[in-house]
């Protein structure tokens, strides 16, 4: 088992801003995939964006709506989607809460 890559985690995992009202921390990765929890504020924005890996989201708490594609939709607790790769998608947070993202293989972009 590799020691930087350790198999439980737990909530003293430091949360990284990534924007305006929104904060990011990895709960557990590999080369092959990552999860991460995502907390926003009411109003912040996850911009419209496309990448490699292909990902999937629940929905923990709050309301977003999601735009992927072409589609939107307003989701809130206990909701999920899916992301397919190079299909551009974003959010907006309508009630503060936080997302879990899985991605497919590990957002190497998110480690620096």
């Amino acid at each position: 088992m590799n020691k930087n890559k350790p198999p439980f985690f737990t909530g003293d995992i430091p949360a990284s801003p990534v924007g305006p009202g929104a904060q990011r921390q990895i709960l557990g990765r590999d080369d092959q995939l990552m999860m991460l929890k995502m907390d926003f504020e009411t109003g912040a924005v996850g911009a419209m964006h496309e990448h490699l890996h292909t990902q999937a989201t629940y929905i923990l708490s709050g309301a977003f709506e999601f735009t992927i594609g072409t589609e939107k939709k307003v989701l809130k607790s206990g909701d999920g989607c899916f992301m397919p790769a190079h299909i551009a998608h974003g959010c907006v947070c309508l009630e503060a809460g936080s997302l879990i993202d899985v991605f497919t293989p590990e957002r190497k972009d998110f480690l620096t």
